[in-house]
C-alpha cells in the first residue's frame, strides 16, 4: 500500500503529525537526531509557550480541531 501526498495541504498535515509524534518521543526521553528538536520547531512555527508536555497538548488539540473542520 502506498500513500500519495499530492497537495501542499496534505504535505503540511503529514509534517504536522510527524512533528507531533517526534515531540511525543522527545517527552518520553528518546534521544533526538541531528538538527533542531520538534519542540523548538513547533514553538517557533505555532507560537506556543510552555513545557514540552504543554506544547504537546496544545499542538495535539490544534491538529484535532483542524481534522474535525476538514
Amino acid at each position: 500500500m502506498s500513500v500519495v501526498l499530492d497537495t501542499p495541504n496534505k504535505i503540511a498535515q503529514f509534517r504536522a503529525k510527524a512533528l507531533l509524534s517526534m515531540l511525543n518521543l522527545e517527552i518520553k526521553g528518546m534521544p533526538r537526531s541531528r538538527g533542531r528538536t520538534a519542540y523548538s520547531l513547533i514553538k517557533e512555527e505555532y507560537n506556543f509557550k510552555g513545557s514540552k508536555k504543554k506544547v504537546y497538548q496544545q499542538f495535539k488539540e490544534l491538529l484535532e480541531r483542524y481534522d474535525n473542520e476538514v
